[in-house]
This record gives C-alpha cells, structure tokens and sequence, in this order.
C-alpha cells in the first residue's frame, strides 16, 4: 500500500492521537509480525488508522466503518476528489478570516452554514467542505446531533483557524486510495476479516455521569444496550480467532462487562468540558482478547 504521512483532517471529541504511543504498545503479534487486515469498525477521525497506515507496510489491507453517513462520505469525497474539495474549503477559509474582527458576523456566516448543511440538499463535494468547516469552526470540533439528525453545535471562538489544510487532505486522500470504507452498524465488519484480522473499536464513550455525555454521535443512541452487543460482537470475534483491542472511558460498568477479558489503564487528557475544572487527566480503559509482551501492565478483573 502506497502512503504518505497522513493525519486526521478533523477535530474529534474524543480522538485517539494522545493514545497511540499506548496503543502500540498492546498490539497483538500477528500484527508486528505477519501481514494482516486491519479494521475500524468507529473511525471517527482516524487518528489510529492514519498512524497504522504509516507504522505497518506489512498491512495487506484496511477496512474502516462509522455510522454516521455525513463523515463516511467526507471521507469518500477526500479519497475520490480532494482537488475540488480543497477549492471549495480555501474560498470558505478566506471568507471566514475576513470576517476576523467582528464576532456577530462571523456567528451569523457559521449559523448560515450550519443551515445549509443541515437542509443536505447540495452536492456531496459542497456537503463535504461544510462538513469540515463546521467541525474546524464548531464548539471544540464536538460533532452532535439531534434526532432529527440536524448538526446543532454552536459556534466556537477561533480567531482565524484552519479550515483548508491542502497538504494534509492530499495526503490523506492518497492513504485512503486502497481502504474500504464502509457506513453502517459496526457488526457489518465481520464480513471482511481475513485469516488474520485485527480490530480496533473506539466507539462512543460510556458517560462518566449523566452531566458529561458529548455521544449524541448520531441519532440514534449507543447507550448500555449497545455496548453490551459490542461485547457479544467482540466474544463472536474471539470464537473466530480475531484480534481486538477496544478502548472506553474507565467505568464499574466495563469492569464487569469484560471481566473474562484483559484490561489496562491508561491515562488520557479531557478537553471536552463546559467547566474548565472537568478537564484534564484521566483514566480510560484498552481491553483486549490477546497476551502480549507487556503483560506487566495488564490488570485481570
């Protein structure tokens, strides 16, 4: 597979970039050392499956899924026609930053945007460059939506940010020439595993308590029902002879849920939170259904 080095083109609650370094380190062999599938079955931005593509030539191929529609095709659109994407991000940017000195208009230009996205009734190319505006202009790139699954973020206060990164977009755009790219429920992924297939699950992060949820990811909810039948997608993979590593925020919850799994905690940096004091270091979870060299730093429940 041909790569460049690439990196998430977006802004995500929640990105795994800060863990990677921990990531690595409780890969399983077979991926070291063997050729292998990779799949995500919640991308999300990437940020695990851009490192991967660069880390590993041994990777015969990738295969990434998310349910929200909106972000597939962005990524679709980046893959297929990242010139024409870029042209319309930069004219977006320079009308954005002119508006640097005036906050009312520039929420005023963010909310027309907003309205027209959410009225997806443009072309996807034009729906794409809006999907990435929103996110480099939004409320702490946080991606919400209601039932109605309309994008309902309010407006962040970025004095001139970057909307148009057209090195970056052309190099993932080159990354994603030979992934799969899928939309829908991540139980769909199964489908395309191989003899030796590895799976990476980030999917939204069970709530610390009822005041934290930022997991209105889509319009429908993943709540505790859903992470119970990831669990059961997870022990189906296992009876297949699959690899996979799955983290979440550190909750009694999961302890309980994967109790015949192995699990670590690691620390990681909150930078969603409407308090400032609700941000910082914290622990979340990786569990994983394979022993690895650093044994030492599992913890068995």
């Amino acid at each position: 597979m041909n790569r460049k080095c690439a990196k998430p083109f977006l802004k995500w609650a929640g990105g795994k970039t800060q863990l990677i370094p921990e990531i690595k380190n409780s890969l399983p062999n077979s991926v070291v050392n063997k050729r292998f599938t990779y799949i995500e079955p919640f991308v999300g931005s990437g940020a695990v499956l851009f490192w991967m593509l660069g880390e590993f030539p041994r990777m015969e191929k990738a295969v990434i899924n998310d349910i929200n529609e909106d972000l597939i095709n962005t990524y679709k659109t980046i893959r297929s026609s990242p010139k024409e994407l870029i042209s319309i991000l930069d004219m977006l940017q320079k009308e954005y930053h002119v508006l640097d000195s005036d906050d009312d208009r520039k929420k005023e230009y963010y909310c027309q945007k907003r309205d027209l996205f959410n009225r997806r009734k443009q072309e996807q190319t034009v729906h794409s460059a809006l999907f990435i505006f929103l996110n480099r202009t939004c409320f702490n790139g946080l991606y919400r939506v209601n039932r109605k699954n309309e994008f309902n973020v309010p407006t962040g206060s970025y004095k001139k940010p970057t909307i148009c990164d057209r090195q970056n977009l052309l190099a993932v755009s080159e990354a994603l020439q030979n992934v799969e790219l899928l939309c829908g429920d991540f139980e769909q992924t199964a489908d395309y595993a191989n003899s030796n297939a590895f799976f990476y699950f980030d999917p939204p992060y069970k709530p610390l308590s009822e005041t934290s949820s930022f997991n209105s990811y889509s319009k429908d909810e993943f709540n505790d029902k859903e992470q119970i039948r990831l669990k059961v997608f997870c022990d189906r993979l296992d009876s297949l002879g699959h690899s996979w590593l799955l983290s979440n925020s550190d909750n009694d919850f999961f302890d309980r849920l994967y109790s015949n799994c192995k699990m670590s905690r690691v620390l990681a940096t909150r930078m969603i939170n409407c308090k400032s004091n609700g941000r910082g270091k914290l622990t979340e979870i990786l569990v994983k259904n394979y022993k690895t060299k650093q044994s030492q730093q599992v913890i068995n429940f």
